[in-house]
C-alpha cells in the first residue's frame, strides 16, 4: 500500500494487548516464516533463572503465518516505536516485512520484532514435552508462561487461522477440563 500509513505487525502478544494507539487493526499474513515457541523470556513471562517460551518468527519457506496489522496515525509513530522498542526487549530486535492484509487490502510493509538465533535469550526447538514442561513452571512480570500459550492459541483461533505449533504446546499445558 503506498497511502503513507504506518504499519505494526503482531503474531504473539500483540495480537490480545497491542498497549498502543492504532486507527485500525487488519488481520494480515507474512509468508515464508513459521511462529516458534523458541525465544527465552527472562522477564514478562519468566526469570533470569527460570525463563519462559515465547514466540518469535523464523525461516521456513512453506510456511505463512497469520496474525494483525496494526495502522497507527504517522505523527505518533516515534512514540509508539519507542514503546514497542522498550516492551519487546530482551533480545528481539525491530525487522520490517510485507504483510498482505486480509480483504484484499494489498500488502504493507510493518514494523515487527523478530528474536534471532545468537541472542542472548534465543532457546532454539526443542521437544514438545519440554517446552511443556518448562512453560509451565515459568511466571515473570506479565503472569505466567501458561496464561501466554493459552492466550496465544485463543487469538490465532479468532482470526480463523490455525498455527499447529501453538495449538499442540497449548494442549499440553491447558489445565484438565
Amino acid at each position: 500500500m503506498s497511502d503513507g500509513a504506518r504499519w505494526v505487525f503482531g503474531y504473539g502478544s500483540l495480537l490480545w494487548r497491542p498497549d498502543f494507539h492504532h486507527l485500525e487493526r487488519v488481520v494480515g499474513c507474512v509468508r515464508g516464516v513459521a511462529r516458534r515457541f523458541w525465544q527465552g523470556s527472562p522477564d514478562h513471562r519468566g526469570r533470569p533463572d527460570a525463563p519462559g517460551r515465547v514466540v518469535t518468527l523464523v525461516e521456513d519457506p512453506e510456511a505463512l503465518c497469520w496474525g494483525a496489522a496494526y495502522r497507527v496515525d504517522t505523527s505518533r509513530w516515534s512514540e509508539i516505536a519507542a514503546r514497542l522498542d522498550e516492551r519487546e526487549s530482551g533480545g528481539f530486535e525491530r525487522a520490517l516485512l510485507e504483510v498482505t492484509l486480509a480483504g484484499g487490502r494489498g500488502v504493507a510493509r510493518a514494523l515487527t520484532y523478530v528474536a534471532r538465533p545468537g541472542n542472548p535469550n534465543f532457546l532454539g526447538p526443542a521437544p514438545l514435552e519440554a517446552m511443556a514442561a518448562q512453560v509451565r513452571s515459568a511466571k515473570g512480570r506479565s503472569g505466567t508462561n501458561v496464561d501466554y500459550v493459552l492466550r496465544l492459541a485463543e487469538a490465532v483461533r479468532a482470526l480463523g487461522s490455525r498455527d499447529e505449533h501453538v495449538s499442540l504446546l497449548a494442549d499440553r499445558v491447558a489445565p484438565p477440563a
